[in-house]
């Protein structure tokens, strides 16, 4: 399927450990001259780590994308009827805003960003990064997965014996992920070895 000339919301939440998975995602969807729309939580925009500094993630973003990062509720508003997304990504997506979305929660750019395509019934994608997806988040987890024009990047566990809870999407997939959200299918398998090292034989 060609990308080319596709809206595409890209939310980014405050899993700042995944970030670096995520940046050769935007800028293979780039290449695949899709127009890729960034879009960021509050702690995205407000948290520094030992990863990084928060102005220095949203240059990386506005560089990759060549367009201003959309921060406020106000701003994402236009992306409803007025400026409608062909689809839209959230990855990473934390397990706070995964349990946010799954209730129907619109509190930050990204999530009312979400809630207004969905509104315009086109896909979103999710691409995990929790560490509770397997434990209190689960039901949200699986709210989501039944959820019309909701898709999954597949996701596994990253570290199952020191963190059995935790499920983290593999943002190799993100491309093709979209491509088949855009058709209204799943991408399959979506629940997949995160490291083939961690299975026990």
């Amino acid at each position: 399927m060609n990308l080319a000339g596709e809206r595409i919301g890209f939310g980014i939440t405050g899993s700042h450990t995944t970030y670096h998975k995520v940046y050769p995602q935007i800028e293979r969807l780039q290449a695949a001259k899709a127009e890729v729309i960034p879009i960021v939580s509050y702690t995205v925009q407000q948290t520094d780590t030992r990863i990084g500094k928060a102005k220095d993630h949203l240059a990386t973003i506005e560089k990759l994308t060549n367009k201003q990062v959309i921060r406020t509720i106000p701003e994402a508003e236009r992306l409803g009827p007025t400026e409608p997304l062909d689809c839209m990504v959230i990855a990473p997506l934390t397990g706070n805003s995964l349990s946010k979305l799954a209730n129907a929660f619109s509190d930050s750019p990204v999530l009312f960003a979400a809630k207004s395509t969905l509104r315009n019934q086109k896909p979103i994608i999710l691409g995990i990064s929790t560490n509770d997806a397997l434990g209190l988040n689960g039901v949200n987890l699986m709210k989501l997965l039944a959820t019309k024009n909701i898709y999954f990047i597949p996701f596994g566990q990253d570290d199952p014996y020191n963190k059995p809870n935790s499920l983290i999407a593999n943002m190799d997939y993100l491309l093709e992920t979209v491509k088949f959200a855009l058709k209204g299918k799943q991408i399959q398998p979506i629940i997949i070895p995160y490291h083939d090292k961690n299975v026990v034989k």
